[in-house]
């Protein structure tokens, strides 16, 4: 027999008759610290910086960590999915007995000393890190077990992860688990699978965030443009020199960007004037 699941409410578990249930207090949108209205992106961001700090990676040996990280999985299985957070929504009730009695309040304790500590800057380090390595690998198969091959779910709960851009990568993983015998196929996996097959892979699946090309260009733009600005400062630097050796005199005031442009139009017509003449 296995063990059942109990469907635990907000207000049978945290309201009482002295003070009653407040799902906007107590709810599993305070423990990520988001609004009601909060996009699946701003949840799965959410849910990405505070399980970053409690991933097993940095903090090795810590039970307490460890536990919050598995709850915290808890609640992103069911805001992340769209169905199950409908329900939620309605009821305010979860299939869960993991996130029973005071768990949900704890949690939404336990993280408000952690919100302000994660910036961008740490999210992309760890995500440099994370992507393709063995810690990766073992979240991948821990969760395929959790969610029994249902891999939207999986991409809900799985960190730094983007179904155009991993879905290939994580089904050769898992397919080798799979021939190896680690893993068990699963109705939901082998249909999941089939559609990917049908899909073309992308050309770099290990990379992320455009942003990150996008400054690069922009660096390599400014770099571009700061070299010809040199480059201009030096045919000005010569000329400015020649002038002052032919026709001797203190020292000249630097003309303006327009003077210069039309001194170095003036010269241009000149030269091609003489080349005509030669001709």
């Amino acid at each position: 027999m296995g063990k059942k699941r109990s469907r635990v409410c907000e207000d049978e578990e945290i309201g009482s008759d002295l003070n009653p249930p407040n799902h906007d207090e107590n709810s599993l949108y305070q423990v990520l610290g988001v609004e009601k209205t909060a996009s699946q992106q701003e949840i799965k961001k959410a849910y990405y910086k505070l399980a970053l700090r409690l991933h097993p990676d940095k903090n090795p040996g810590d039970e307490e960590a460890k536990a919050r990280f598995q709850q915290l999985q808890n609640v992103i299985s069911i805001l992340g999915d769209e169905e199950k957070r409908a329900v939620y929504d309605q009821t305010g009730c979860v299939d869960d007995a993991v996130l029973a009695g005071d768990v949900v309040q704890n949690l939404k304790e336990f993280f408000r000393t952690m919100y302000k500590k994660v910036t961008e800057a740490d999210i992309e380090e760890f995500e440099a890190n994370y992507r393709g390595s063995d810690s990766e690998k073992n979240d991948l198969i821990d969760l395929y077990n959790k969610c029994k091959g249902n891999m939207n779910r999986l991409f809900c709960s799985m960190l730094c992860s983007d179904p155009k851009l991993d879905s290939h990568r994580f089904k050769d993983i898992l397919d080798e688990a799979i021939a190896a015998g680690e893993l068990k196929e699963t109705k939901a996996y082998k249909k999941w699978g089939k559609k990917i097959s049908e899909t073309k892979p992308p050309t770099s699946p290990l990379r992320r965030r455009a942003k990150s090309s996008s400054k690069q260009s922009e660096t390599d733009l400014y770099a571009i443009m700061s070299q010809r600005r040199d480059e201009r400062k030096g045919r000005f630097d010569s000329m400015f020199s020649s002038l002052v050796s032919k026709y001797g005199g203190g020292q000249m005031p630097e003309p303006s960007e327009e003077e210069f442009e039309a001194a170095q139009r003036k010269l241009e017509s000149r030269r091609s004037s003489k080349k005509s003449k030669r001709k």
